[in-house]
């Protein structure tokens, strides 16, 4: 049975570790994410997690359940570094483009961690904020209950897919990706058209293009089809006027 978690007001009372470090919820997240960026995944454990704090690794156990209440945590810091001074401006497209590049660049500049974390819920503080944040733009927006949260399913969740997707990329071995990229160049430019006409036509394009995420122009399409919807639900909106009198109404033939 996991010990139970000890209030934060309670774990600041503790005294420093050999080092002299005061151990705090965020503290152990931000090493948690360097040894991500420098180790991977399978470089994390509490053993190495307490040995870079100077802390015996069941003291990490007073403030979270487990390595995977950990992370939680660190996927719920990430969607907090994106929030951190954003402010809606009442344009709800640019206001949710504006957030979801946010979130897709917070998850790649820790392209390990998201790897970990783009697919959990967390149910924290600042999962909670954002979440409420794209409901509420879209439903100021004046989007119905069921297309808001048809849109939100759909932004959400594409976001965090190509944070996934590129975030792999990133994660991989410099000689890999450098392989992957020159592959455009190597291969697809070097196709004939009497076999592959359609991709010698695009090659050159393609030799761009593809190194860059297509994040924002499908987050564009999107929001393209949000748009859309939104414009015929206000143009269903025919705002009633006074009802007609008895006269002005036709005849029963």
């Amino acid at each position: 049975m996991p010990k139970p978690v000890v209030p934060e007001e309670k774990r600041r009372r503790r005294r420093p570790t050999k080092s002299g470090t005061v151990l705090s919820e965020e503290l152990i997240v931000e090493t948690a994410l360097r040894m991500l960026r420098e180790h991977g995944s399978a470089g994390l454990t509490a053993r190495r997690l307490g040995l870079a704090l100077d802390a015996d690794p069941s003291t990490l156990y007073r403030y979270f359940r487990g390595m995977d209440d950990l992370t939680l945590a660190i996927g719920d810091a990430l969607i907090g570094q994106a929030l951190a001074g954003w402010r809606p401006t009442g344009e709800w497209r640019a206001d949710l483009r504006a957030f979801g590049l946010r979130i897709h660049a917070a998850y790649l500049a820790h392209p390990q961690a998201a790897l970990l974390t783009t697919n959990r819920v967390t149910g924290r503080a600042h999962e909670l904020a954002a979440d409420e944040t794209v409901l509420d733009v879209l439903r100021r927006a004046g989007f119905p209950l069921p297309d808001t949260v048809r849109i939100y399913h759909a932004f959400i969740d594409q976001t965090l897919a190509f944070a996934a997707l590129d975030a792999a990329s990133l994660a991989l071995p410099s000689d890999s990706l450098h392989a992957d990229e020159d592959m455009w160049r190597s291969t697809y430019t070097r196709l004939p058209a009497t076999t592959h006409p359609r991709i010698a036509e695009a090659a050159p394009l393609l030799a761009t293009r593809m190194l860059t995420s297509a994040y924002p122009t499908a987050l564009d399409m999107l929001l393209d089809s949000a748009a859309s919807r939104l414009e015929d639900i206000r143009g269903q909106r025919v705002p009633h006027g006074p009802p007609r009198r008895r006269h002005d109404l036709p005849e029963t033939p």
